[in-house]
């Protein structure tokens, strides 16, 4: 089943902000003029067809060193990379032209199921792994590529695609996933909440620029409709197709892998990148900066000056080079604050925060379900571009949200500096008139004169609960790295409409919310040290 006309409409203004965010535009599939097989299009680069699994034709491009070619006695290591989600070829040209003036052999392919490759999407798919092996065959059969130095990397699909691959294909020694995901379904399924508009987007993306498998329009179906009965089904689904499943492979094949990914990143949050990091073996990096899905990327797609592909650029030549340039030795988790812009280094995940702050949840607070209070996440790519380039994320008066709608905590207001770094999590008990309920849990930085700025929040969904009967609740919120200024307060605020995820609250529902003395509600921020980490 296709989506319907409105939700296409929909992904397509995301879509058409995704690609201006990167330089492309967005076109109908069949419109993108298939290049000659081996006619050279740009300097250095030639579009060739590749026999992916099963015989499907994958269209791509490469490119070599300059004075290389396929009969030269020199080899040179081998960077393969997937496209994104919907995006044509030609995504990664400038970057493939760098890496190819930088003495790497650069093959960029259209992933199954969009453009002019042929096949259909199968989301990170058996397909999609066998298709990756099969172009590093082709590379090292076709171009003066070196079988001992492959590496794979790539932006959101990309990305994911080349996590899979490493724990399936042993030649591969060095990845750089940026904006991609580890655990599908901790993903777009988190707090056991639909995504809407990230599901919105992937699959009116999907029908605009490709041909989704059959498979894939039932699990968007069933997810989208919230259909219980094939939830199983669907965390399967996910779990075949999330890096995590493979990490003992990966771990065992020895990749070096680099994760990149943005704080507000509404796609794949970041908690899920951080959670595979701390258990990956070999050698790792972490980055996280400020902005949305894909757009810490963005500008290096069209060859501008980019801190994220400079950074890959280094990884690649220190692990299938073998150069020395100090990118193993700095500190591997790397954060850039959203508040100060600069970059701080620690030592793993876990030393990220160095203590935290209890905010209590005390007292009884009833919720009316179904009506939006103002309090939310804000709009998919919108506010993460508006927090990385303008430092403004959503804003609501504190003193004027309905309390009929929200629940609001205040703390006192602080008396330094207060830097949240890391994961901040709820726990609270929570009691409902119906056995199913959502509630939406967020962090803001209240300033004098009331106005609170979102730090940040997460999506919380029950089945099958007696009403009436409290429950405890513990929910992990998006990790952030996020400086309060001296003179504010934090707020905890929860409330049950929020425009970028499903809502399963009966009409007439109510939620309370309570703090029982044996097990007090509270919400615990991690802090990090008062001056930069490293």
């Amino acid at each position: 089943m296709r989506p319907s006309p409105t939700a296409v409409r929909y992904a397509s203004v995301l879509l058409a902000g995704t690609l201006a965010a990167t330089g492309l535009t967005l076109a109908p599939a069949t419109a993108l003029p298939e290049p000659a097989a081996t006619g050279a299009t740009a300097p250095g680069i030639d579009f060739v067809d590749i026999e992916g699994d099963g015989g499907t034709t994958l269209k791509a491009n490469v490119a070599l060193p300059d004075g290389a070619s396929a009969d030269s006695a020199r080899t040179y290591p081998l960077i393969v990379l997937p496209t994104s989600w919907g995006l044509p070829q030609i995504e990664y040209l400038a970057q493939a032209k760098k890496l190819a003036d930088a003495g790497y052999v650069v093959v960029s392919y259209n992933s199954r199921g969009f453009w002019q490759s042929g096949g259909e999407i199968e989301v990170g798919g058996p397909e999609d792994v066998a298709d990756a092996s099969r172009v590093i065959d082709w590379a090292l059969a076709h171009t003066p590529a070196d079988k001992d130095r492959v590496g794979m990397g790539g932006v959101s699909y990309g990305a994911g695609i080349s996590l899979l691959a490493a724990g399936h294909d042993p030649r591969i020694k060095a990845v750089t996933a940026l904006s991609g995901w580890a655990d599908l379904i901790g993903s777009i399924y988190s707090g056991r909440t639909q995504h809407l508009q990230a599901a919105g987007l992937l699959g009116g993306a999907g029908e605009l620029t490709g041909r989704p498998s059959p498979e894939l329009r039932q699990v968007l179906k069933d997810f989208t409709e919230s259909n219980l009965d094939k939830e199983d089904e669907m965390i399967a689904w996910g779990k075949k197709r999330s890096p995590a499943a493979y990490l003992d492979r990966i771990n065992d094949n020895g990749a070096a892998v680099m994760l990149g990914n943005a704080w507000s990143d509404s796609i794949f949050p970041p908690n899920q990148y951080a959670d595979f990091y701390e258990k990956l073996r070999g050698p790792k990096r972490l980055e996280f900066r400020p902005g949305d899905h894909a757009t810490p990327e963005a500008t290096g797609l069209l060859g501008l000056p980019n801190d994220t592909w400079s950074h890959a650029h280094d990884w690649f030549d220190r692990y299938l080079k073998g150069e020395k340039n100090g990118i193993d030795t700095e500190p591997p988790v790397q954060l850039k604050s959203r508040s100060t812009g600069q970059y701080e280094g620690y030592g793993s995940w876990k030393e990220v925060p160095s203590g935290k702050r209890a905010i209590p949840l005390e007292g009884k607070k009833e919720l009316k379900t179904g009506g939006d209070s103002g309090a939310n996440g804000g709009t998919m790519f919108l506010t993460g571009l508006l927090d990385q380039f303008l430092k403004l994320p959503p804003v609501v008066s504190m003193p004027l949200l309905p309390r009929s709608r929200a629940a609001v905590w205040e703390s006192e207001r602080y008396g330094e500096d207060t830097r949240v770094r890391g994961t901040t999590k709820l726990h609270t008990t929570v009691a409902g008139t119906a056995e199913s309920g959502t509630f939406y849990a967020y962090l803001y930085d209240v300033g004098p004169l009331g106005a609170g700025k979102l730090i940040t929040h997460a999506p919380h969904t029950f089945h099958d609960r007696t009403p009436g009967k409290p429950f405890a609740v513990d929910l992990d919120l998006f990790s952030t790295a996020y400086d309060v200024p001296k003179g504010h307060r934090l707020a905890v605020v929860i409330d049950t409409v929020d425009p970028l995820y499903a809502e399963h609250n009966p009409d007439g529902a109510r939620l309370e919310f309570t703090s029982p003395a044996a097990d007090p509600s509270r919400m615990t921020v991690p802090t990090g040290k008062p001056t930069d980490a490293g």
